[in-house]
């Protein structure tokens, strides 16, 4: 039985859609879902039901407008309202998705206008809009320093999220300016780049690294994980990072060592041990943490650096290891079904394809 997403509208006695708004408390008309977490799951799920059931992610895009006009912004974690969950503004990447991947039938514009909406004011909580976002638009990152917590991973992900709408607006025919102002702020990841640790890294708001800096601490800096987890999180410009980290060579040796090193941690900014550190312990290959979404992306880079085999052998590694059908068949938490679309993407033999546009085989990448 799925559980999540789930729908939040009927089908009343004149064949109506009707739904429940948890914004205002009304019964309107037009879809609405809720029960989903955009940070677990535009990395799979959502390309997953592009793939298989465009039909029900037609109806999820008009149930996102219907959560804009009650709303005032998209939710990043519908629970079944805002939740204040996670961070990132990855609702531009679902809706850049199925739009770029051929959906149409609704009312792509007002989606959006609730993406710049999204991109650029700090809602209603610190999960919704952007947390940081002025620091973000006029340093071209979130500091270390400011009180904003897991700074590294908004910065990375809003990077992310700006390349979506930097894809949606060119297909949108939008003014270049507007273009070109998205496709700008989509590099912002280079800022987090530490040459040294060749590593991303917390940055203060002069512009220094963070101190001091311990590429193991969970948290942070970063979300729920740590700095080797998330030095992948440029799903989009994947030769860019392979250019900071000196080529392929050395890209591929940083590859290597997650794999290498021991599953050490610090767990001090939690004061203990969370699950997802636990479950990387017991997964026992090294650095790599399956049981949680920053990495899942990572064995697929091998492809990019000229050696695919690691790609397939990894891949094959996980399938065998750390999913089985028995009641604990996950190696973590399911996570709205990214953990299953991760791994049916790979049974139906995706092994040689990039999440290059944060899931799994889309064919974008920046231009």
């Amino acid at each position: 039985m799925v559980f999540f997403p789930n729908k939040l509208y009927e089908i009343d006695a004149a064949g109506n859609i009707m739904h429940w708004s948890p914004y205002n408390g009304k019964v309107l008309p037009g879809y609405m879902f809720a029960g989903t977490g955009f940070w677990d799951t535009f990395r799979a799920l959502y390309p997953f039901l592009n793939l298989v059931y465009p039909s029900i992610n037609k109806e999820m895009q008009e149930g996102l407008i219907n959560d804009f006009k009650e709303g005032g912004f998209l939710p990043e974690w519908s629970s079944p309202g805002f939740a204040d969950i996670m961070v990132g503004n990855n609702s531009a990447s679902v809706v850049a998705d199925a739009y770029i991947k051929g959906l149409r039938g609704y009312d792509i514009n007002k989606l959006y206008e609730a993406l710049q909406h999204g991109a650029n004011n700090e809602g209603p909580m610190t999960a919704v809009g952007r947390k940081g976002v002025q620091y973000y638009n006029e340093l071209g990152y979130v500091p270390y320093d400011v009180k904003i917590n897991e700074n590294a991973a908004r910065t990375l992900e809003y990077a992310y999220d700006d390349f979506t709408i930097y894809q949606l607006a060119k297909a949108l025919n939008r003014p270049a300016e507007e273009i070109a102002l998205y496709k700008k702020r989509s590099l912002n990841y280079k800022n987090l780049f530490d040459p040294q640790h060749k590593l991303m890294r917390g940055k203060n708001k002069d512009g220094k690294f963070q101190e001091p800096f311990n590429p193991l601490k969970w948290g942070d800096a970063f979300t729920e994980g740590n700095s080797w987890h998330y030095s992948w999180s440029v799903f989009h410009d994947i030769q860019g990072l392979i250019d900071l980290m000196g080529g392929k060579k050395d890209f591929i040796t940083m590859l290597d060592s997650v794999f290498v090193m021991p599953p050490l941690f610090d767990d001090t900014y939690y004061g203990g041990v969370i699950h997802e550190i636990r479950e990387m312990q017991i997964m026992n290959m090294g650095q790599y943490a399956h049981g949680n979404q920053p990495i899942q992306h990572m064995i697929y880079l091998y492809n990019y650096g000229g050696e695919p085999w690691k790609t397939q052998y990894w891949a094959r590694e996980v399938m065998d290891k750390l999913y089985t059908s028995a009641p604990d068949g996950y190696c973590g938490d399911e996570d709205n079904g990214q953990t299953s679309a991760w791994y049916v993407f790979l049974c139906l033999r995706f092994l040689s394809c990039m999440p290059r546009y944060g899931s799994i085989c889309t064919g974008l990448t920046i231009v």
